[in-house]
């Protein structure tokens, strides 16, 4: 049980954006992660590929058809949008901006493709690489979880050696060898990204009450050699 802590400012809300080749096992840390942060909201991504088993629509995706994918894009309702695996998939825009807006945090479940859109769209999203201990261990995740066949398992493992290429474009990478251990490091970069003092919109404590004040370089070298 995670304590609480007093509310000392108001803060924008944070994106946080994570990828992973399929079968490194982020959904798994989603939400193990949820447990400690059930108010971390997740965005729901839309899809033209079909429901897989035990998924539920609205919830895991936007289930959609090539023509209300298109519409969706054309009115430029979506924030990324990029085809993986011959279907597309987007970001909704708006319960993005919304978050931000509420100082709620969001949670970004896509690929690499989309990370960099939205890195480009919301400079200030973190943005979080999930690996795989190693590729042997991802071929065993993906051949065990039963949902594709051989001719896609493969596929899977191909593209993945591109996305794991990409992690340097990331903000920071958490190995999913141990799921306690892996969440915890997520759990760490949540608490420090949270704790920036940049995302402050106004603070509750005397003396600091009152919108956060921007302060230039040669005003904090003043201070500096003041002290």
């Amino acid at each position: 049980m995670k304590t609480r802590v007093p509310q000392l400012a108001k803060r924008q809300g944070i994106i946080f954006i994570l990828s992973a080749p399929s079968g490194a096992g982020k959904t798994t840390l989603y939400n193990e992660l949820r447990k400690n942060y059930p108010d971390i909201q997740l965005s729901v991504s839309c899809t033209t590929r079909g429901k897989r088993r035990g998924e539920i629509g609205g919830t895991d995706y936007h289930f959609l058809t090539d023509k209300q994918f298109d519409a969706l894009k054309g009115r430029g309702d979506f924030a990324e949008w990029a085809q993986v695996h011959d279907y597309c998939y987007g970001t909704p825009r708006k319960p993005i901006d919304r978050a931000v807006k509420m100082g709620r945090d969001i949670l970004l479940d896509i690929d690499v493709q989309g990370a960099r859109k939205i890195k480009s769209a919301y400079p200030d999203a973190v943005a979080v690489f999930v690996l795989p201990p190693s590729m042997a261990e991802l071929k065993r995740r993906l051949s065990t979880r039963g949902t594709d066949n051989r001719q896609v398992i493969e596929r899977r493992l191909a593209n993945a050696i591109g996305e794991i290429e990409q992690r340097i474009h990331y903000d920071y990478y958490v190995v999913n060898h141990d799921v306690e251990q892996a969440v915890r490091v997520l759990s760490g970069i949540i608490e420090a990204e949270r704790a920036r003092v940049s995302r402050v919109i106004e603070w509750y404590i005397e003396p600091l009450r009152g919108k956060r004040r921007q302060v230039s370089h040669e005003q904090r070298n003043q201070t500096s050699r003041s002290g």
